[in-house]
């Protein structure tokens, strides 16, 4: 688990508000989870046989002795927090949230323990419109943060009954060659024989290569479901591979799935996955409902948009009030607040812990701050405070206390 310092705090609020704006732009509305769940949701939703239920959940028994688990994702809490709270009984929902999720995974540059998603989903949405949506979204995204080094994967693994058709053609062809399968994937071959395409073992990829293929099982529905997605896609301009052998790595998805993969960040390619859940209500108590989303991990999105060149804009003080000599300080928080309240989204630095002149000059420079207001005892006496502007080679100027707010707001603009 990381600390998210200060220099790159402000990357991560910027990503975050296009990320916000963007969703919200769509019709999107914020919901808000708990950090706690109980163990069987996620049990129930990801499924027994995944890496992150055997391996990866931080799971507890609280002080009654029920079994709680700290999110290992979003999409079964937005699920159940739908049904328990009555969101979903006639109704659709388009929502998305934004927090820190765990798991316990082995230590990697740019995997943590502790990391942060942003998760979109729509629920009570049945066709491929919506999922078209979802994608383009993306791309949206994409085009806004000027992250060109990425690559949209599409597939579809069909509905459950086809799915089951699927693993049994999966089931005849790795027990005959069973002999050369990894321990993993021995024991998911009764259980879940999809996690075994699902496998990161290099010397299972070229036996996981030889597979049957998801597409070749699909229901009639879902090829005709998949085939428009593909239309809305190339209508939209927004290109994408089909790959057969993407499966996620949770067990609740169905039809489209999805990844936006980068070559720009080593071994952790998908920075953005996601697809549909249709039966996931259903299975959690609900009534059958239709839902699609897509998360994002904000590490990666931060470490792509670095790596393509993209810089935050500054997050500066506009204003550094320095104060110097007698009864200055009274006045100075007195105009620094002022400011607040009349210029709209000035940012304004006061000086604190005194100083001399010159010091205080040092830190307003430090600040990077677009103007010093420099009050002394003569500035008091005469109403008036000195503007030097730090990042240019004009003079400093004087200007009086009721004039300040209006020609700070017309510097700021220019």
């Amino acid at each position: 688990m990381n600390d998210i310092l200060p220099d790159v705090s402000g990357t991560w609020r910027y990503l975050e508000t296009v990320v916000r704006d963007i969703v919200q732009s769509y019709g999107y509305a914020e919901i808000r989870l708990p950090l706690l769940e109980q163990t069987e949701l996620f049990r129930r939703s990801i499924g027994e046989v995944t890496d992150i239920v055997e391996k990866e959940m931080y799971t507890f028994d609280d002080r009654n002795g029920e079994s709680l688990t700290l999110r290992p994702e979003a999409t079964a809490s937005v699920v159940r927090a739908g049904i328990t709270n009555g969101l979903l009984h006639n109704q659709r929902q388009k929502l998305w949230t934004t927090g820190p999720m765990f798991r316990y995974e082995k230590p990697q540059k740019g995997r943590y323990r502790q990391f942060y998603q942003f998760d979109v989903e729509a629920l009570g949405y049945d066709g491929p419109d919506v999922d078209a949506e979802l994608i383009i979204m993306c791309a949206r995204l994409w085009r806004a943060l000027g992250i060109s080094r990425l690559t949209l994967e599409i597939n579809s693994l069909g509905t459950p009954e086809s799915r089951a058709s699927y693993r049994g053609a999966l089931v005849e062809y790795f027990s005959s060659v069973k002999s050369k399968l990894d321990d993993d994937s021995i024991r998911r071959l009764e259980q879940n024989p999809l996690r075994i395409l699902d496998s990161k073992n290099p010397d299972m990829q070229a036996i996981v290569a030889a597979a049957p293929l998801m597409l070749d099982f699909l229901d009639e529905e879902s090829s005709e479901h998949f085939q428009s997605l593909k239309g809305l896609l190339d209508a939209a301009g927004v290109a994408y591979t089909v790959n057969p052998r993407l499966v996620r790595g949770l067990d609740y998805y169905s039809r489209t799935v999805f990844e936006w993969v980068t070559d720009a960040l080593g071994s952790q390619g998908a920075v953005c996955s996601g697809g549909r859940y249709d039966g996931l209500v259903e299975k959690l108590g609900g009534k059958p409902t239709p839902a699609v989303g897509w998360a994002m991990g904000i590490e990666r999105l931060v470490a792509l948009y670095e790596a393509c060149g993209g810089e935050a804009p500054a997050d500066d003080a506009d204003v550094y009030v320095v104060a110097v000599g007698e009864n200055t300080l009274e006045r100075a928080f007195a105009i620094a607040e002022q400011l607040r309240d009349e210029v709209a989204g000035i940012k304004v630095e006061l000086n604190l812990g005194g100083g001399s002149f010159k010091s205080q000059l040092k830190r307003a420079d430090k600040s990077n701050a677009a103007f010093a207001l420099i009050l002394g005892e003569q500035e008091i006496v005469e109403k008036r405070v000195g503007l030097k502007p730090l990042r240019s080679t004009e003079d400093q100027s004087s200007v009086a206390f009721d004039d300040l707010p209006a020609t700070l707001a017309a510097l700021l603009r220019a």
